[in-house]
């Protein structure tokens, strides 16, 4: 199950994030992918998923059910007619058969139940088969393709409220598969409508922002700088977000990291043995109470100091610095811009797929 988190206070950018990682470190089990390509895709399918072609061949298929429907119920007619023909006669042979044989009797009334066992199964097909030809809505079509051509311009209008578009993907929409292709970058969503039916829709990933490959470091190298300045964990993962590999090729896990750090003769990381305690951004976005980004932000203002041994391992934000007045005036105004009801708002601005 994928979690929503959100980027910014205005909700306008959130990323679908499976925390797997949590307790696994480099065995692939963590998916994040940008959450806003990704409800643009799934809105395509939507809307076209209820375009004025898709309602007129879901009109097609109704039609055409209902005249199977009709053409089913006329040939257990005639079955029925001749159904309780039979059971006519045989009611006839009973009548006619001499008590003294009671061998036949109880045979001719055995056939006469049978048949009329056959008039009753027969006669509740038909009214199962009315019942449910009686159900059918009236499809007013006229309606529906209006309703189909005005849907992508009430959708795409600012004053459409997102709570909305949710209702719409959930009546339409049962759950949400996310993978990953690494080879060609793209997020491959499987929708699973609610009728059953499926559709692979992939998403362009955004390359920005990722370790250029050519400036990877190497492990050995990544290791020495960034040893003891961090736990083997935050190392593993810090190794993986520059695209180093172990000498076969393999992501690293907490494991790698300790066995090759022991070999190089790197000192653990020990806390006690640290100056100036530091935590890593995250941890100090948590103790502020705001959100990784802006936290960066405070950090890229030079309102909150903090360090980056090599590009993609993680800051060093000095313990002290968090109680700072020159911090605690800058977590204010993020604090401040918020919206009012700020858990509430940033629901509204994210259609919260299914099984996202």
């Amino acid at each position: 199950m994928m979690r929503v988190f959100y980027g910014s206070a205005k909700g306008n950018a959130h990323r679908y994030q499976c925390r797997g990682d949590d307790a696994h470190v480099g065995v692939g089990l963590c998916i994040g992918i940008g959450g806003v390509r990704v409800d643009r895709a799934v809105a395509m399918q939507i809307l076209e998923a209820v375009s004025d072609r898709a309602v007129e061949a879901a009109i097609f298929a109704s039609d055409q059910v209902e005249r199977s429907r009709r053409d089913v119920i006329a040939a257990i007619e005639r079955d029925l007619e001749g159904a309780r023909y039979e059971a006519l006669l045989a009611s006839r042979r009973y009548e006619l058969v001499d008590p003294a044989k009671r061998h036949v009797a109880r045979e001719l009334e055995a056939r006469w139940n049978d048949a009329l066992e056959r008039v009753g199964v027969l006669e509740r097909k038909i009214k199962d088969l009315s019942a449910l030809s009686a159900a059918r809505p009236v499809i007013d079509r006229g309606r529906l393709l209006q309703l189909a051509q005005d849907l992508p311009t009430v959708w795409n209008a600012p004053s459409t409220e997102t709570r909305t578009k949710q209702r719409l993907i959930h009546i339409l929409v049962q759950e949400i598969i996310c993978d990953l292709d690494d080879a060609t970058n793209e997020a491959v969503l499987l929708i699973h409508w609610t009728g059953g039916r499926h559709t692979e829709v992939r998403v362009a990933r955004v390359k920005t922002g990722r370790y250029p490959a050519e400036l990877a470091p190497s492990a050995v190298e990544a290791l020495r700088k960034l040893g003891g300045h961090w736990p083997d964990r935050e190392l593993a993962v810090s190794l993986n977000r520059m695209l180093c590999k172990t000498g076969d090729g393999e992501s690293w896990t907490t494991v790698r990291v300790r066995d090759m750090r022991e070999r190089l003769g790197i000192p653990e990381y020990d806390a006690t043995k640290v100056d100036v305690p530091m935590i890593s951004l995250m941890k100090a976005a948590e103790k502020l109470g705001i959100c990784v980004g802006s936290a960066k932000s405070l950090v890229q203002r030079g309102i909150l100091p903090a360090t980056q041994i090599l590009p993609g391992s993680p800051w060093m934000v000095p313990v002290e610095a968090l109680s700072s007045e020159a911090v605690r005036i800058g977590v204010q105004g993020v604090i401040d811009r918020r919206p009012k009801f700020y858990e509430d708002y940033q629901y509204d601005k994210v259609v919260r797929l299914p099984g996202i």
